[in-house]
């Protein structure tokens, strides 16, 4: 049974002092200065600053703006798991489900734009629609996430709309695997890039949003319950715990048949050898982060005994998976476009434009500043709409059979 010590824990900071939580505002604020001081550095003097050059356009700013979009979508799972599927110990988690959707949705897409070189070009995305474009797509597909995902968190949190939340709840559920699927596509439609091109990056791409997802709702709902000495409990932890470790092992799965299929193609070989065993950084980060890291070390913890009774041991998976994801991010991104691009197959092409070779790429302190924008950016509103509004979970164990779950 979970119990609470808190006085008051209408809000994440019911515990905590005023200037603590104004502290907690400083940090994001200060963080979120730091982006803006390095967006208006660059629009200043230009992405010369960065690491990224003609044949590496996406750098990290997209690894951190990808993440948070995919892990918004995936986070939503919580909410349409109680919701659409009926599971009562996931419904006094759904509000909070749909906040994180929003933020880290707004904490990525900020990312995309304070990268874009010209800001301003974004007024031109959102008037003209190219239909035969993917990233097209994407635009209408972000914005419904935001109007879908708000009406849905009206209808939970509203006692006269409750009877709304399932169908609701329902057309979230389909809107954010559409959006996944076009976040996947961008890269499995580039057909010139041999790391990209293929049709499984779409489902991969949902798998990988449902293990980042729940693992960023163990992270703060970890937080907000150590905040206010809050204990969860066993069963729910089991419950999450669980559920987590069966989307890491997809997860891999995905991860394990695009690599066999690409080493089925001939033409695929050499790409396989640079990520696999040859690529450096590249090579580090999918075995020792994404595979490692994000991969066994989470599923090892959640499965030992101890993960049962230590809600930190489960905290620290979770944590994994955040930091393994970010790697994974990296080396499709990244490594994607570090790998040359073969303009004339079956002949052999010479020139001074770096035909053939491995593109080099160092991120700058730049990026990382915007790219920490993004996280600042969820931060920010999380922290603002808990304090202010009632999102922590709270379980009511008079109608919830556990054992029925």
């Amino acid at each position: 049974m979970a119990t609470n010590n808190c006085v008051d824990s209408k809000s994440f900071y019911g515990c905590a002092k005023s200037q603590q939580f104004w502290a907690l505002l400083a940090l994001g604020g200060l963080a979120m200065l730091g982006t803006l001081f390095a967006f208006f550095t660059l629009e200043h003097h230009g992405h010369i600053l960065t690491g990224m050059n003609n044949q590496i356009v996406w750098g990290l700013p997209h690894v951190f703006a990808v993440f948070l979009i995919v892990a918004a979508s995936g986070v939503l799972n919580v909410a349409s798991i109680g919701s659409v599927f009926g599971k009562k110990i996931y419904k006094a988690r759904a509000p909070l489900s749909g906040l994180l959707a929003l933020a880290m949705l707004a904490g990525g897409l900020g990312v995309l734009v304070l990268d874009l070189g010209r800001s301003d070009r974004l007024v031109v995305a959102m008037t003209h629609y190219n239909f035969k474009s993917i990233f097209a797509w994407n635009m209408i597909f972000y914005n419904g996430f935001f109007a879908i995902v708000g009406l849905y968190l009206i209808t939970l949190m509203s006692r006269n709309l409750k009877q709304y939340s399932k169908p609701v709840g329902l057309l979230a559920f389909l809107w954010r695997l559409a959006l996944t699927t076009a976040t996947g596509s961008i890269f499995g439609f580039l057909v010139a890039r041999a790391g990209y091109n293929s049709a499984l990056y779409a489902p991969m791409f949902i798998i990988y949003s449902f293990g980042y997802g729940l693992a960023a709702f163990i992270v703060v709902q970890s937080v907000m319950y150590k905040w206010n000495n809050i204990e969860v409990d066993v069963n729910i932890l089991a419950r999450l715990k669980n559920l987590l470790a069966v989307f890491i092992a997809a997860g891999l799965y995905f991860t394990i048949v695009l690599h066999l299929t690409n080493m089925y193609f001939a033409k695929q070989w050499d790409y396989e050898h640079f990520i696999l065993v040859s690529g450096g950084i590249y090579t580090t980060l999918f075995w020792l982060g994404q595979v490692l890291i994000g991969g066994i070390l989470p599923i090892m913890l959640l499965f030992s005994p101890a993960a049962k009774q230590h809600p930190a041991i489960v905290f620290v998976a979770a944590l994994l998976v955040v930091i393994g994801g970010h790697a994974q991010m990296y080396v499709t991104i990244v490594g994607g476009q570090a790998f040359p691009l073969d303009m004339f197959p079956g002949y052999a092409v010479s020139s001074s434009f770096y035909d053939g070779e491995i593109h080099q790429y160092t991120p700058s302190i730049w990026e990382l500043m915007l790219g920490m924008g993004g996280i600042a950016i969820a931060f920010l509103v999380t922290t603002i709409a808990v304090h202010i509004l009632k999102f922590i979970p709270a379980d009511d164990f008079k109608d919830i059979e556990l054992a029925d779950h």
